[in-house]
């Protein structure tokens, strides 16, 4: 017989309530693996990894709808928890470089020691792609954003890294689940992505009713896959076609 948990068993070691998981239930994300006599939900091993791919996308921003189509479209749970694997890692990694940086920062602080810009921001760069900004939308442009960027604190700073961060692990979910581009759940990406487009300052659109322009946004769209480094936000190139293709059906 397989083995198999309560619903309370499974709410106290998942670290959510019961409510929780009968709402789940309700919704379809994830319903239990039998329903005792009495009424009582009971859930098998299959159940704990569904929860766990659950818990992991919501940590990720989605909506339970955009969750319920995604566990949909990874029948596989182990391909499915390679992508969880490949997202967190690469969140770990980001954290790592900034907690090194942060570190150097205040040893280099304590003893009173000269610091150095490159160690100071190592895991927050901001201008690795200030050249290509400088080529295509010119100086000021650049020199305006840089400005807004300095011009926060590490508060402001690190929430807007973390809603970018949020961004691009949503589309790779949503490219690795083979959801349709043409979608609502990728159109509502889409939607987000242009809007924070239009929320950086120095940026085509920035300020004006109408936001980034067309023309704009299918240029970054095509960048995105042309460009390997920023194709790696997006987990890979068919991920930042995956984003292009949303992005180009959006505008």
């Amino acid at each position: 017989m397989r083995q198999e948990w309560s619903i309370q068993q499974l709410a106290r070691a998942a670290g959510v309530t019961s409510r929780t998981l009968r709402h789940y239930g309700e919704v379809g994300v994830l319903r239990p693996s039998r329903t005792g006599s009495n009424g009582m939900r009971f859930y098998d091993e299959d159940a704990l990894v569904r929860l766990q791919r659950i818990l992991l996308l919501r940590d990720l921003g989605l909506a339970l709808p955009v969750i319920r189509d995604v566990l949909a479209g990874h029948d596989d749970p182990a391909s499915a928890l390679r992508t969880h694997l490949d997202l967190l890692e690469h969140e770990r990694r980001q954290l790592e470089r900034r907690i090194a940086a942060v570190r150097t920062t205040l040893a280099k602080t304590e003893r009173g020691e000269e610091l150095v810009a490159d160690e100071v921001f190592d895991g927050f760069d901001h201008t690795q792609y200030r050249d290509e900004v400088i080529e295509r939308w010119g100086k000021d442009a650049y020199d305006e954003g840089d400005r807004w960027w300095r011009g926060m604190d590490d508060t402001a700073r690190d929430d807007w890294k973390r809603q970018l961060d949020r961004l691009n692990s949503e589309w790779i979910a949503a490219a690795r689940a083979g959801l349709d581009p043409a979608g609502p759940e990728a159109q509502e990406l889409a939607r987000r992505h242009v809007a924070w487009l239009s929320s950086v300052p120095g940026t085509p659109g920035y300020g004006t009713p109408e936001g980034s322009p067309r023309e704009y946004v299918l240029g970054l769209a095509d960048m995105y896959v042309e460009d390997e480094r920023f194709a790696a936000n997006y987990g890979s190139r068919a991920g930042a076609e995956f984003v292009r293709d949303a992005l180009t059906l959006y505008v």
